[in-house]
């Protein structure tokens, strides 16, 4: 004889949706054939509450069943009092086994299958999902300043201050999703940063090679600069050289140095009025070159 799905789950017949889930959630927990490996006659408890919930949780069947027109297994009585007419309802159309499904994945990770005669469950741990990746190029000034950029995905990312070429950022879940109730996977993004004429980079210092006229060198200068870090005035001594460095603190990545490079750029009317000013021949054996070796 069929046993009272009331009773199975320990709840009152005017227990609403909520109670009886509440309560089949603790049967399971504790008769999960998961969770007592060493005591097999726990799945005949478990398959009969499993049964139980399929009824209960069917608003039709558990309708059928409080005015006595099905049993406790979900048969059909015979309306002439000889038991079971042999009519089966069959547990695997009600509607409560899509909500055992769900409520089976969130509480033990498991793939649902079959549901007439008791449920048959493969236990599959929570896995994360697969990460993607992208790759994207910059510019070396973006690079410093840092901002955002729109992915082909539609994600926007957002590029830290000072990130460096072969860098790979990470955005945390927003990969594929996960498997069983994981997390989801993550997105990597390696970035590419382009070469400067004048700017590179070593670590957080910034290096610019300053191009400067004869005139700058030979009698000195003030000099403004816009850079990613801001606005910059130095000056340049006077009968400064081509190949003089300067530094300029708290000026480059992240608070880094700045070093500058000097480079005395001539024109064309400049290096031949040098020529007539200096009277240099050709062949000439310069006097800084005696010596050297």
């Amino acid at each position: 004889m069929a046993k009272d799905p009331y009773k199975l789950l320990n709840v009152p017949k005017t227990a609403n949706d909520t109670e009886i889930q509440k309560a089949y959630r603790l049967l399971a927990k504790k008769y999960h054939p998961d969770v007592n490996k060493d005591k097999p006659q726990m799945a005949e408890k478990f398959k009969e509450i499993s049964a139980a919930y399929s009824l209960l949780s069917d608003k039709e069947m558990r309708r059928n069943y409080d005015k006595g027109q099905i049993d406790g297994s979900g048969q059909q009585k015979s309306p002439f009092g000889h038991g079971r007419s042999g009519y089966s309802s069959g547990f695997s159309s009600m509607g409560g086994q899509d909500d055992m499904a769900n409520m089976f994945s969130s509480l033990f990770g498991m793939n649902m299958s079959n549901m007439r005669g008791g449920m048959q469950q493969r236990y599959q741990p929570p896995q994360k999902g697969a990460d993607l990746r992208y790759k994207i190029n910059i510019s070396f000034i973006d690079a410093l300043k840092g901002g955002s950029k729109k992915l082909s995905s539609g994600l926007i990312v957002k590029i830290p201050k000072g990130v460096e070429n072969g860098q790979v950022l990470r955005v945390k879940n927003k990969g594929k999703p996960g498997v069983n109730g994981g997390p989801s996977g993550d997105v990597k993004v390696e970035i590419s940063v382009a070469s400067h004429k004048n700017l590179k980079r070593n670590g957080k210092k910034l290096l610019l090679n300053l191009p400067i006229s004869l005139e700058e060198a030979l009698f000195g200068c003030k000099i403004s600069l816009s850079l990613p870090s801001g606005e910059v005035e130095f000056k340049i001594p006077e009968g400064s050289n081509t190949g003089q460095k300067m530094r300029l603190n708290g000026k480059g990545v992240n608070g880094g140095d700045l070093i500058i490079t000097l480079k005395i750029t001539l024109s064309d009317e400049e290096i031949n009025d040098l020529k007539k000013w200096s009277g240099l021949k050709n062949n000439l054996d310069y006097k800084y070159r005696k010596g050297l070796i």
